[in-house]
């Protein structure tokens, strides 16, 4: 097995992993969403109207809509799918009557839902100077053989990778740094649970680290239930199946780049 995904494994089941977790991945609720005045005042108005189309239409302009719907998303997507449907919108406006307007105000201005906060923490982290060195933009990457890491857009660093170090792969990324005159590219991503979207997450990352002829050492920096030890898929994955990849913890990291 990889020495680093071994060592992730047993930081996670011997040490205060979590606690530990917690500095790179603090899944603070966010606030209450801000909500546009002007957009509220033409909600108010239209649902003391009771116009129907004219509320779903204001109501679509907000980050979050009040109701789950399946056609909410291809009403926002096609306006003119909300004069043509005239029946699906009086079965949406009859809920959101339902509801209320204080409901309906609460609704759209939840916060954020934890796992959809957790994308730009890992660069929040390196921003922090967690790995000793201050990540730096494009120029500043380029011009420097020193150590260095860069700091760009998920699709700044994809770009960078394609141009610069044969990188074919058409993903995003969220790691490219410079330690000991080598390159490393790679994903981070946090595992929170077992299925569907997170099996998903654990698939890009691999995919990443298993793209060929890449001019840089391919790493996938993953966190959380993979590293539980007993008969879940992820762990028998990384243990078996990718055992030779470089697939380690956030908090070993440190550690791995300054030993290249």
């Amino acid at each position: 097995m990889n020495y680093w995904t071994k060592l992730s494994i047993e930081y996670a089941n011997q040490r205060s992993y979590l606690d530990d977790l917690f500095q790179v991945y603090p899944t603070i609720p966010e606030g209450i969403r801000e909500i546009d005045n002007v957009i509220w005042n033409d909600v108010e108005k239209a649902y003391a109207r009771k116009d129907n189309a004219l509320l779903v239409k204001e109501l679509l302009k907000l980050n979050l809509f009040p109701i789950k719907d399946s056609y909410i998303a291809y009403l926002k997507r096609d306006k003119t799918s909300l004069e043509r449907n005239p029946k699906t919108i009086n079965r949406i406006s009859g809920r959101l009557y339902e509801m209320g307007l204080d409901k309906i105000f609460e609704r759209c201005s939840e916060p954020k839902e934890t796992n959809r906060q957790i994308g730009p923490m890992f660069k929040d982290w390196l921003k922090r100077k967690s790995l000793g060195i201050q990540p730096v933009e494009l120029e500043e990457f380029i011009k420097t053989n020193k150590d260095a890491i860069l700091d760009a857009s998920d699709k700044g660093m994809m770009d960078y990778a394609k141009e610069h170090l044969n990188y074919t792969h058409n993903k995003g990324l969220d790691f490219v740094a410079r330690f000991n005159g080598k390159y490393v590219i790679g994903e981070a991503k946090f595992l929170t649970d077992f299925g569907g979207h997170q099996n998903a997450q654990f698939n890009d990352a691999i995919s990443t680290i298993e793209t060929k002829k890449v001019k840089a050492i391919k790493i996938a920096i993953l966190d959380g239930v993979l590293y539980i030890k007993g008969q879940n898929k992820m762990h028998k994955s990384i243990t078996e199946r990718y055992k030779n990849h470089n697939i380690l913890s956030t908090l070993v990291l440190r550690e791995f780049l300054y030993q290249l």
